[in-house]
């Protein structure tokens, strides 16, 4: 489907999920995982390596996509390509190697905090799923994640640290764990996501609001607020369940794609 401008301010409900739905098959496809961070998980097969990747690869996914890819791949290094491993089985030594460890504002620091705090929540918390399905509640699951930061920095930790995990109850719209949130619940037939978490359903998930995603919802009338913080969320949260009940963040690709390959 190829529309205009005036094409588009003019859509109904069916055409709007029509073009999303076109979009949203052609960017759920693993060619462009060569120049994403979600090949990073990609690269593993034991369940909690790939938990453990993709949150962490999530949690620096900030900033130029070369440079996360990079970082990321570098930091499974760091972990000796075992990330579950390393964090359930280390000693204070071996923490020594992560110190030269730095993206963006994510320091050396905030690292060896997340190891403890991972490891905390797997030998204590049953792990991660356990700890976001735990907290779920039936339409969303920004509750978890409010209850996971609470969870994850139980442990004595640098305040600055606490800013690298988001909390939509102070008006956050996560970002980053909604994108990790994604990568593993929803199926994985199209090659891209793992559907690796069987206690939590697609419909439950909120797409990963970010400035691309933000500006292209709002030219396609799916929100109206202007910050891209949890209210406007919500507000999409809303509308893209109305597309698709079930699989609502299908259409983050169709809303990322727009705005990065797309420039829409």
């Amino acid at each position: 489907m190829v529309l205009s401008f005036l094409d588009f301010l003019s859509m109904t409900q069916a055409e709007l999920k029509e073009f999303l739905d076109e979009k949203a098959e052609f960017y759920e496809n693993p060619d462009f995982l060569k120049d994403d961070p979600l090949q990073i998980p990609h690269r593993f097969s034991k369940k909690q390596d790939i938990e453990i990747s993709a949150f962490m690869t999530a949690t620096i996914a900030w900033g130029n996509r070369k440079s996360i890819i990079n970082n990321a791949s570098r930091l499974m290094e760091l972990l000796d390509q075992a990330p579950h491993d390393f964090i359930m089985n280390h000693i204070e030594k071996d923490l020594d190697s992560l110190r030269s460890f730095v993206h963006r504002t994510f320091n050396s620091e905030d690292l060896c905090f997340f190891i403890q705090g991972l490891r905390n929540i797997y030998a204590n918390h049953g792990g991660l799923e356990s700890v976001f399905s735990e907290h779920q509640q039936p339409q969303s699951l920004q509750n978890s994640i409010t209850e996971f930061k609470k969870l994850f920095f139980e442990l004595p930790h640098a305040k600055r640290t606490e800013k690298h995990v988001s909390d939509p109850s102070k008006g956050s719209a996560a970002k980053r764990i909604n994108m990790f949130l994604r990568w593993m619940v929803r199926d994985s037939r199209a090659g891209v996501d793992f559907g690796l978490w069987k206690t939590i359903k697609p419909s439950q998930l909120s797409c990963p609001l970010d400035v691309h995603s933000g500006n292209v919802a709002r030219k396609l009338k799916l929100i109206k607020r202007k910050q891209n913080d949890a209210k406007a969320l919500l507000e999409l949260d809303k509308k893209l369940k109305k597309l698709n009940p079930l699989d609502p963040v299908k259409y983050d690709f169709a809303l990322f794609g727009l705005g990065v390959f797309e420039k829409f």
